[in-house]
């Protein structure tokens, strides 16, 4: 079983105190102090980037500095300044593509609401109605137009689909052109399959991507664009020379802070997952959200959780909290897909990481309530799955416990089935293993040990089969993990060690993960495996209670020597 922090108790009234507080509400920031920020980051560095527009020469020069924001991903501030130019010269066509290209997420889990579509519909008819344009930038208006034309279409992953296809056919009327070529794998990243973990398409867009970036080592789109097809099994020790580069290119942007650390999350290097999404939070205040700026960008809970994920693989049990209060009490966060994520997925996280069950089981659920979350699916999922796996992992187990677990996993099966119906694949699979590892705990816990292995062993290979979605570090629970806790609770400690080093394979350095492995091999007698994985977790674990009773289990059961 993973262990419980020697603070578990202490802290199971402070994690549900927490994860229950009202939302403090602020006055929204206002619109001049929103366009002040703006004006304070038009001179920060975003790399080199050259569009040749159909405008003037001041407009050319705003052009470029939006679309470094937009390849940036830093939406909020790209759409103002495509809007203002705009609005400054309504002629100007590709400021209009500008704005619209900004009201989808090709890589994020945001979708469009109604009024985006119909904003970017309307965008797209004033490129296409305005003064001169070349037939390069047709290219790229039609493209834009794939995508929002037909706007009463609900199907987003048709309009994705539709986008990169338009991409592709301009890349291959214009195989020399950095932008096409960049855009479309952008878009051939996003079209990715949901029901599998292959790089290939990740392949092919960084092959696309390369040689821009050669052209143009400062090219934000390039760099960024390579470090998302990084982000797959298989490519995260790939071109980290450009990882490094993408940090420093843009030192006040959110996502370019933020974003290496989706590869040293798959390395396991957690300082440098915590120095990077220390920055990109900071920064992300900075960078307001909403119409009227009246949002905390929700770059901002994307950045704390890979931050709290990060600090609980070091056993930094105290910064971690520290982390998810800030988040927590942060008011005005955009209420958003991401921010309904990262609210749930972070308050599960530390309960579920640090083995108190009882908090997990706790947990509220839709909180705050400013968030729409019937439009959020897999966001509600986490906390239902922490609260069913606290409730079936709870000892001893009681009747009200069993129904508590049995109410969770029929949440799990509506919004399993809710995700499915909007054609969300990929959030549908992820709760999918979020059901099937509830009902495998319940199993175990109803005296079915057969049904919970049989249970717990297709979640994770549904995990397996699936691609990691960006918004999160990785899973709530690696479902391989949760298999070699099942599997030392049934004593069988040499396919534990088989399911924690899979898990370890697949998310290098977990704190629960090694010292799991160690368990499984000190049981099985395998000391010199044991001692490895125990040496590793103490390599990376910085002192506190979970470190040192780590330490202490090792003394005893290896004798190991704990000096550092």
């Amino acid at each position: 079983m993973m262990f419980r922090s020697l603070q578990a108790a202490g802290s199971r009234s402070r994690t549900a105190a927490l994860a229950t507080a009202v939302f403090a509400a602020c006055l929204f920031t206002s619109t001049a102090s929103a366009q002040d920020k703006a004006q304070a980051h038009a001179g920060h560095a975003l790399g080199t980037v050259h569009f040749p527009v159909s405008c003037t020469a001041p407009a050319q020069r705003d052009f470029d500095h939006a679309l470094a924001l937009l390849h940036h991903m830093t939406y909020p501030q790209a759409r103002s300044a495509f809007a203002e130019l705009a609005a400054r010269e309504p002629d100007c066509a590709m400021a209009h593509w500008g704005v619209a290209m900004t009201l989808f997420q090709p890589l994020w889990p945001t979708r469009p609401t109604p009024a985006d579509l119909a904003r970017g519909a309307a965008e797209v008819a004033a490129a296409r109605s305005a003064g001169k344009t070349s037939d390069r930038e047709k290219l790229f208006i039609d493209a834009a137009a794939a995508f929002f034309d037909d706007e009463g279409q609900p199907d987003y992953w048709a309009r994705i689909r539709r986008w990169e296809a338009a991409m592709q056919r301009a890349h291959e009327a214009l195989p020399d052109d950095d932008e096409a070529t960049v855009f479309y794998a952008l878009a051939h990243l996003a079209v990715a399959p949901a029901n599998s973990s292959s790089r290939a398409n990740a392949d092919t867009a960084a092959a696309l991507l390369l040689p821009v970036y050669q052209r143009n080592p400062d090219h934000p789109g390039a760099m960024h664009y390579l470090v998302h097809a990084n982000d797959v099994p298989g490519r995260e020790h790939e071109l980290l020379e450009i990882v490094r580069k993408y940090e420093t290119v843009a030192p006040q942007n959110p996502h370019a802070l933020h974003m290496p650390t989706h590869i040293y999350t798959r390395l396991g290097d957690w300082p440098a997952v915590i120095r990077g999404n220390l920055r990109a939070a900071d920064a992300a205040l900075e960078h307001p959200a909403g119409d009227h700026g009246q949002y905390v960008w929700d770059e901002f809970a994307h950045a704390i959780e890979y931050l709290v994920y990060a600090e609980l693989q070091q056993g930094d049990d105290e910064a971690a909290f520290a982390q998810l209060r800030r988040l927590q009490e942060q008011p005005q966060i955009e209420p958003s897909f991401k921010s309904a994520f990262h609210l749930s997925s972070t308050a599960a996280r530390y309960a579920l990481e640090r083995g108190d069950w009882a908090s997990a089981a706790q947990l509220p659920t839709r909180t705050p309530d400013t968030i729409a979350w019937d439009k959020y699916p897999w966001p509600e999922a986490v906390t239902w799955f922490a609260r069913g796996v606290g409730a079936a992992r709870l000892t001893p187990a009681s009747g009200t416990q069993d129904v508590d677990v049995q109410v969770a996993i029929a949440r799990l099966v509506k919004l399993e089935e809710s995700a499915k119906t909007s054609g969300e694949d990929l959030f549908a699979r992820n709760i999918g293993v979020l059901r099937l590892a509830v009902q495998g705990w319940r199993a175990q816990a109803q005296g079915e040990p057969d049904r919970a292995l049989a249970l717990l062993t297709e979640a994770a290979a549904l995990e397996a089969a699936a691609p990691k979605h960006a918004v999160t570090p990785g899973p709530t629970l690696p479902a391989e993990e949760q298999l070699g806790d099942l599997l030392m609770q049934q004593e069988r400690p040499a396919e534990a060690l088989a399911a924690y080093e899979r898990s370890l394979d697949a998310y290098p350095e977990r704190f629960n993960s090694l010292l799991g492995a160690a368990r499984a091999a000190a049981a099985t007698g395998d000391r010199e495996s044991a001692q490895k994985h125990l040496q590793n977790l103490l390599d990376i674990a910085k002192d506190g209670p979970r470190r040192r009773e780590a330490e202490a289990w090792g003394r005893e059961v290896l004798a190991t020597s704990t000096s550092e």
